[in-house]
């Protein structure tokens, strides 16, 4: 059975990127959708440019490039990934497969969520599949993980929060941690990600765990001192 991750307008691409990469890297299949708001923040965070017709190249493009749009090691292996394990359906397609409770899923993840699309899954609108693939998961009892990014929080926002919570949903704000020894956005985002999975209950190693020790994973980044001879 698949994921469902809805990526909305909110700026943030790096999480969604990292999560995507955290399911295929668990031989997880996913179904996609990119809300129309969330096309134009991909083109303007990476300049890539989204069509449905033809989303295999740009979406192996996106998941294969760091933060700072250099290609990553593993950019082939992920391609391969993304050819086999994904699906992306249009927004406006609340036809499609996720927009029905009798298609099996394991949940759905939102990352990251917009203050809009968080308020219409909380008040249950579906006005595109993104939406409306949220309330089938929450009807259904489903895990849903939804991801806000901007901030600071009006009081509708919070309220929407507490309903979404209330529904039974999980509210994971994008707030990386900087105990794992981050060393750059990159590192960042794959916390947030890898904290997004165990919310969903997805095994990951997308980060550095606590472990009961100050200063390890501080000095684990830092590498070997220079040698002294």
């Amino acid at each position: 059975m698949p994921w469902i991750v809805g990526v909305s307008g909110a700026s943030g691409t790096p999480y969604a990127a990292s999560v995507l990469r955290g399911l295929l890297a668990a031989q997880l299949p996913v179904d996609l959708v990119l809300s129309r708001a969330a096309r134009l923040t991909l083109l303007d965070e990476t300049g890539i440019g989204w069509r449905d017709a033809a989303w295999l190249d740009p979406l192996s493009t996106w998941l294969g490039r760091r933060a700072d749009g250099t290609r990553r090691p593993d950019a082939d292996e992920v391609g391969a990934r993304v050819d086999r394990l994904v699906e992306v359906h249009p927004p406006a397609d609340l036809g499609a497969r996720p927009s029905s409770g009798s298609y099996p899923t394991r949940g759905m993840i939102v990352v990251p969520a917009s203050t809009a699309s968080l308020a219409g899954v909380a008040l249950g609108l579906s006005k595109d599949l993104l939406q409306r693939a949220a309330d089938v998961t929450l009807k259904e009892g489903r895990r849903l993980v939804v991801v806000p990014r901007e901030m600071p929080y009006t009081r509708a926002t919070l309220r929407h929060m507490l309903d979404l919570d209330a529904a039974g949903a999980v509210v994971a704000a994008a707030s990386p941690g900087f105990y794992a020894g981050a060393r750059d956005v990159d590192d960042l985002a794959d916390f947030v990600a890898g904290r997004v999975l165990d919310a969903a209950g997805v095994p990951n190693e997308l980060f550095r765990r606590w472990t009961g020790t100050l200063g390890e994973a501080r000095s684990a980044a830092a590498g070997p001192g220079p040698d002294p001879t």
